[in-house]
């Protein structure tokens, strides 16, 4: 895909690695919608990309709350016409024992991690259909096929996430809309220095090695396309 002119939206784009996407993104000529629930911060990679030289328009929005989402897409509409791609990274973590984990936390996570990435999808697609093309590429974890003690509420989601991509994109490949994921391991973010704050961060994966995975997927040629990538630190073990 030549990303010139291409309308993505990055969720999460405020810092971590989808502000490194979104910059990414910028670079190879890519229009870049970008959204959190951070102002401020949102606001600055803004700034970041456009004084590289680059097009991004930062919308505030909590991918929690449908009436922020929908409002997210009608802006995308009324600025731009079009939708060429979608990445949602936007996530939230909140651990703990299953016996010690309230509902409060786990529907909070629930309602960002999977109901908002759904919710995204569904509006992306009253794009992509009609133009009978796009790219959703969704932000998945190693949680999404492996179980980590004291994780077992952003597990599900993360699982949830692979359940969407797959059956989404068997929904709509005949249409010419592909969905993929990226399973990260260990990234260098501040969500997993939460996580874990037991791992060194030399060996954590950067922010740029998903963002480089992102760009791989979107130059690929009109032959190919993948599932699913799985992401882990070379130290950790293979398969």
């Amino acid at each position: 895909m030549d990303l010139k002119n291409k309308v993505v939206l990055v969720t999460g784009a405020s810092k971590g690695i989808g502000k490194n996407i979104s910059i990414t993104l910028a670079k190879e000529g890519a229009i870049v919608v970008l959204t959190s629930r951070n102002k401020e911060l949102l606001e600055k990679t803004q700034n970041e990309i456009e004084s590289l030289g680059g097009r991004a328009l930062a919308i505030p929005a909590d991918i929690s709350k449908e009436e922020e989402i929908l409002n997210l897409f009608d802006k995308i509409r009324e600025s731009f016409g079009k939708l060429d791609v979608l990445i949602n990274n936007a996530a939230i973590m909140i651990t703990g024992k299953v016996t010690d984990f309230s509902l409060e936390d786990y529907d909070k996570m629930m309602q960002t991690n999977l109901r908002g990435l759904f919710s995204c999808c569904q509006q992306a697609l009253k794009f992509m259909l009609p133009q009978k093309s796009g790219y959703i590429i969704n932000i998945s974890s190693v949680a999404g096929f492996k179980g980590y003690s004291g994780q077992a509420a952003y597990t599900a989601s993360k699982h949830g996430v692979m359940g969407i991509t797959k059956s989404l994109a068997a929904e709509v490949y005949k249409d010419g809309i592909f969905v993929t994921s990226i399973l990260p391991g260990g990234v260098d973010t501040e969500l997993l220095w939460y996580a874990r704050p037991d791992l060194d961060r030399s060996v954590l994966i950067s922010t740029q090695d998903i963002a480089d995975t992102v760009m791989y997927l979107l130059h690929l040629s009109e032959t190919a396309w993948v599932d699913e990538i799985y992401i882990h630190r070379r130290n950790a073990q293979p398969f």
